[in-house]
């Protein structure tokens, strides 16, 4: 999983930038499913007072929900630069459907974590860019622990889909810091 030390250089980069982003800073934290971005977000928000964390599971339509998603994080963050409050549809999994509306407001530390984060619709947004990796049978040991076996049936689909996403958006060379857990 991530470091405290991991979360510090992400907090030292995200400094060294002035805040742009509707008078305060995004982070994106992208990078393949249980490689530990929850983690790292959940870290570098602890240590940064007024952080807003958003998780883009809760903006997904299901498994097939990643290649769909740029319309929902654009319809979020946009209104945010502008200095306004974005939205999004939160995706219920266990009903299968998308349940209320969330309002984000404009904060000093907007946290984005998950996978596809880092897509290139927004890319002109983010104040810092973090790509996490772990190797695959990490990963996947991480997933099926966080989510239970039922899941794990979908998992390689998924992880199709979410590779096919990183290359399409480059999101990994495109990175501003690489932490590998």
């Amino acid at each position: 999983m991530a470091r405290p030390s991991d979360a510090q250089g992400v907090l030292d980069l995200l400094q060294a930038r002035p805040p742009a982003y509707g008078g305060g800073r995004l982070l994106c934290i992208d990078g393949p499913s249980g490689s530990g971005k929850t983690t790292l977000a959940a870290q570098v928000a602890e240590h940064e007072s007024g952080a807003r964390v958003v998780h883009m599971d809760d903006l997904f339509e299901g498994w097939g929900g990643l290649p769909t998603v740029d319309a929902q994080l654009d319809g979020l963050l946009r209104p945010i630069a502008e200095g306004g409050p974005g939205h999004y549809r939160r995706y219920d999994w266990h009903l299968g459907s998308y349940a209320e509306t969330v309002t984000v407001e404009p904060a000093p530390l907007l946290v984005l974590e998950g996978v596809g984060s880092g897509s290139l619709v927004v890319a002109d947004l983010v104040t810092v860019l973090v790509w996490v990796e772990a190797a695959r049978d990490v990963r996947m040991r991480r997933g099926i622990e966080r989510d239970g076996e039922a899941f794990a049936p979908y998992w390689e689909a998924w992880a199709v889909a979410e590779q096919e996403h990183f290359d399409r958006h480059g999101t990994r060379e495109r990175a501003d810091l690489v932490v590998s857990t």
